[in-house]
């Protein structure tokens, strides 16, 4: 009888609890994940739709004569593609890629095209993970992007040597979408990795984009690495939101009730410092960039607006309910909105009449606001505790001199160095340093002129 009287509490629990998760997932739509970051601008957007159109060249079998090329064509010189491979070349292990030499913008590209699906062999490429199963660079990452990922740099690496050093000005250039978005993302973990085979590039001449990206990286990484990956997503789409095991959706598709209630219950009682703090969840990788269209309650598109971010906490963690969360996936979508975006972007710079100076100041101030915000990123890891191994220094900082160490300088191998304690160690020795403490006295004498006139300064 006891029991029997408990039943009706628990339907209230379980109705209470749908309820809750129903009212949280309207309210993630609308770009609610990123009303906070920042609003991109149109240097650091710019290539963000040629790169969209040189992804849907890879989908061409023959570029000289196009079949579903965009109005305006790819932009590139089909004589300039240096090699390209398809299924039968790549023998299921990627999907098609090519790479072309772009001397106009001054790159090697690296293209991979997203998933097909009617080829068993790329969902056997998604599906190949399990949490916690491939470790890389102190880090979890997904292990059939990464096996992908390294075939690919095996076989391209030559190639791409020799463009490099025919060519010592350019930059090296990955970019692909959707699960092409991941074996990139990976792929510029390798290279980096193993820069001495391609020559020794500088990692600044290292960029990533990745279109539509699934999670394929442990939040330790997609930080790590902010400062060369960079991901576009468009408003809802549903793949870097997608944290339920993606052989468990596809082999819901017989039981979606099922799925769903038990991603309802899951979200609902999950706490996000949970979530953060587990070492083996996965991410969308690096910088994030958030293409908003829509407004809720409201019909129609309206004129898009950029956001961009390194966020630790916030990562697209909400499956959004909406019915453009899979066209939102596509690539013709995500080109024609970026497009959209960036031509508001230049008419606003072009109303406001900014001088060829002035630009050029503003380009050097984004570089440093994205160096100042991926500290912060790394800086509030770290006060989070999230879970990060040792590892070298990373990151790509202006400020940085020669020979001295950026984001992890002075951590010899040690985890304290991300950790307050090592903070405290790194302050108390810039303090011993420039403000030491007389024997005699108990009051700090100067150092040096420069730490006085410092002080002087502040105190003014």
């Amino acid at each position: 009888m006891s029991i029997l009287c408990c039943v009706p509490v628990l339907e209230c629990v379980y109705c209470l609890g749908c309820t809750h998760w129903l009212w949280k997932k309207c309210l993630y739509s609308a770009g609610h994940e990123s009303e906070n970051w920042g609003l991109a601008t149109s240097d650091e957007f710019e290539p963000i739709p040629r790169i969209c159109r040189l992804i849907l060249a890879v989908y061409e079998e023959n570029l000289h004569d196009p079949m579903w090329a965009p109005p305006d064509g790819y932009g590139i010189d089909p004589n300039h593609v240096i090699l390209k491979k398809d299924y039968d070349q790549t023998e299921g292990r990627v999907t098609p890629y090519m790479i072309y030499l772009d001397h106009e913008n001054g790159d090697v590209v690296l293209a991979i095209r997203g998933l097909n699906l009617a080829k068993e062999c790329d969902y056997a490429v998604l599906l190949d993970n399990k949490l916690g199963q491939t470790k890389f660079d102190g880090g979890y990452v997904h292990n059939g992007l990464l096996k992908a990922a390294m075939w690919v740099f095996e076989e391209e690496h030559v190639v791409l040597r020799e463009l490099l050093e025919a060519n010592p000005s350019y930059s090296l250039t990955f970019v692909g979408h959707s699960l092409g978005a991941g074996v990139v993302s990976l792929l510029v973990l390798f290279v980096i990795q193993n820069r001495v085979r391609l020559g020794n590039i500088e990692r600044k001449r290292i960029r990533c984009f990745a279109i539509a990206p699934p999670r394929c990286m442990s939040l330790h990484l997609a930080v790590t690495y902010a400062d060369v990956i960079n991901s576009v997503v468009l408003q809802d789409d549903f793949l870097p939101r997608t944290t339920t095991a993606l052989e468990n959706v596809f082999k819901s598709i017989i039981c979606l009730p099922c799925l769903l209630c038990l991603t309802c219950l899951k979200d609902t009682f999950t706490f996000e410092e949970r979530k953060l703090k587990d070492a083996r969840r996965l991410y969308a990788p690096g910088r994030l960039y958030h293409i908003v269209v829509r407004k809720p309650l409201r019909l129609g598109r309206y004129p898009p607006v950029v956001r961009t971010a390194v966020p630790v906490d916030g990562r697209f963690e909400q499956i959004v309910l909406s019915c453009n969360a899979t066209a939102d996936h596509a690539i013709i979508w995500i080109e024609r909105e970026s497009q959209r975006a960036l031509d508001l972007m230049v008419e606003e710079d072009q109303v406001m009449q900014i001088p060829v100076e002035q630009k050029i100041v503003r380009q050097k101030s984004i570089v440093e606001d994205h160096d100042e915000e991926y500290r912060a990123a790394i800086m509030k890891a770290a006060s989070l505790n999230i879970p990060m191994s040792p590892s070298p220094s990373y990151g790509t900082f202006h400020d940085t001199e020669e020979g001295e160490s950026s984001a992890g300088s002075g951590m010899e191998g040690s985890p304290s160095g991300w950790s307050f304690k090592g903070m405290r160690r790194k302050w108390d020795q810039f303090i011993d340093c420039h403000f030491p403490v007389n024997d005699n006295s108990e009051h700090m004498i100067f150092k040096n002129q420069e730490s006085q006139a410092l002080l002087c300064g502040q105190e003014t």
